[in-house]
């Protein structure tokens, strides 16, 4: 038997942690019902975010009857492919897509090739020059289109490059060259400077730096900003439209106009449907990509 100062200690110890229901559940009280609410307004935003989309193959596919009908239905009764073969028929929409391709291409290597040395040099040269730099191409966003389309149809015209593709490559580099120079800096900064640092050690210039050691850790962030300049360049029309004249050199956002008659009335059957057709090569593009964003940034993550 234990002494009687031992039991009084027994008695007098101080009973430990309550577990309650909740505790039982494996989890705090309203969890469940939080991540409920959270996925709950997720799948929300994604139905507002795809509603637009999913009216507009509604409208491609149903025929005239239904588009004039005064009671729409959100299915079609009567599904047709009509409109698609109709807006085929009507417009050069594979060679109108084809010049977009090339432009939107085109654009964003040339964009991010330009974009990734100047980057480089901005992250790392702290001083005024370069905060003057980073100010100017924030600044430079804020420019609307129509003050610059005349200083730079004058320029393309003094370079023969009016009515044509390649003039119209330039225009959405410079374009979209500073927004891309600044997403880049963000993602240089990023990079520890210890790892060039152990480079040079090892003999490595700066070329070779930026080629062999900075460049795979910025994969992600080059492939996030060439999904920029070219989902900019594709979905462009004002440039295109006061650029490009000839019918053979039009991209498909100024094409799609050539639904519209004279007086604004729509064929909006066809319409609908080339506009369906236009917006998926940007999505097919970026949900691909966006498979690869992921990965870089795991890999990286791991890689650090």
């Amino acid at each position: 038997m234990g002494s009687p100062d031992s039991r009084t200690r027994s008695r007098t110890r101080s009973p430990g942690p309550v577990r309650g229901p909740d505790h039982r559940r494996g989890g705090r009280p309203g969890r469940g019902r939080v991540r409920a609410a959270q996925y709950a307004a997720l799948g929300a935003y994604l139905v507002f975010l795809a509603f637009p989309f999913l009216w507009l193959l509604s409208t491609a596919l149903k025929p005239p009857r239904e588009l004039g009908s005064l009671d729409p239905a959100w299915i079609p009764r009567d599904p047709t492919l009509g409109n698609f073969r109709q807006a085929f028929a009507e417009q050069p929409l594979l060679h109108a897509a084809f010049n977009s391709l090339t432009a939107a291409l085109c654009a964003a290597v040339v964009a991010v090739v330009l974009a990734t040395p100047l980057a480089f040099v901005l992250a790392r040269r702290r001083g005024r020059t370069a905060t003057a730099v980073t100010g100017w191409v924030v600044v430079s966003q804020a420019f609307p289109f129509v003050l610059v389309i005349i200083p730079l149809f004058l320029l393309l015209r003094n370079l023969r490059l009016v009515d044509s593709v390649p003039g119209l490559v330039l225009v959405y580099v410079v374009w979209s060259l500073p927004f891309a120079l600044w997403m880049l800096v963000g993602y240089v900064r990023a990079v520890p400077p210890e790892l060039e640092e152990a480079a040079a050690v090892d003999g490595a210039g700066r070329l070779r730096t930026l080629v062999s050691v900075v460049a795979p850790l910025l994969a992600p962030g080059i492939v996030a900003t060439a999904l920029f300049a070219f989902v900019t360049a594709w979905n462009e029309f004002f440039f295109a439209l006061v650029l490009l004249k000839s019918p053979e050199q039009q991209t498909l956002p100024v094409v799609l106009t050539h639904f519209l008659g004279a007086e604004g009335a729509a064929d909006l059957g066809p319409l609908a449907a080339a506009a369906f057709l236009a917006t998926l090569p940007s999505l097919v593009v970026f949900s691909v990509i966006q498979k690869r964003i992921t990965g870089g940034l795991s890999a990286g993550a791991v890689k650090s």
